[in-house]
């Protein structure tokens, strides 16, 4: 009788578990339409969080994790690279991209659903350490729980197309995709 109580009591806490699993996940799906409307445009300052530059050892990943969801950034530099010219990057190199379609003032994000699986919103917690890169520019927006750091106000992105640091792939895609140079301007160069 006990054994079959425990059996039971299992298969509902399993079952319950699944249930909320799927809560979560149609959640995300309701919520992440592209219409403007369901941005958070809510913008705060992260200048007073900003510190200088780390050693290379003090950065922590900043790339998409295992399971597709961005890991948070805790640097932000100015690099040049090769055909584009100036641009900001972050702890791992990668390149930051700004939307057309998003706004700066005050800071809004469009990019939602679909649109970030290959453009990936790049998350902060408390601290973005900066070199090359005027600290007053940085920003954070709210989104979907998380702060996105902006940068002159515009909500910044990483391309999934980008692998390596240094690259610049998603320079002018579908021409509202842009590297951000670290005034938070869009650089207009293609390499």
């Amino acid at each position: 009788m006990i054994q079959r109580r425990i059996v039971l009591l299992s298969a509902a806490g399993l079952a319950s578990a699944f249930l909320l699993a799927a809560c979560g996940s149609s959640m995300d799906k309701a919520s992440t339409g592209t219409s403007p409307g369901n941005a958070a445009p809510v913008a705060t300052a992260a200048s007073e969080s900003a510190t200088s530059a780390p050693t290379a050892s003090e950065s922590t990943p900043s790339a998409p994790a295992a399971d597709g969801h961005a890991t948070p950034t805790t640097m932000v530099m100015a690099k040049t690279v090769n055909g584009i010219g100036s641009v900001v990057t972050d702890d791992k190199g990668m390149t930051l991209y700004r939307y057309d379609k998003d706004e700066a003032n005050p800071s809004k994000w469009t990019c939602a659903g679909e649109c970030t699986k290959t453009w990936i919103p790049v998350i902060v917690q408390d601290s973005v350490q900066t070199m090359g890169v005027e600290k007053s520019l940085l920003g954070t927006v709210h989104r979907n729980g998380m702060k996105q750091l902006t940068l002159g106000g515009w909500p910044l992105y990483r391309y999934v197309g980008d692998t390596q640091a240094g690259q610049t792939n998603g320079q002018a895609k579908d021409k509202t995709w842009y590297a951000v140079t670290p005034s938070g301007t869009k650089s207009t160069v293609t390499g």
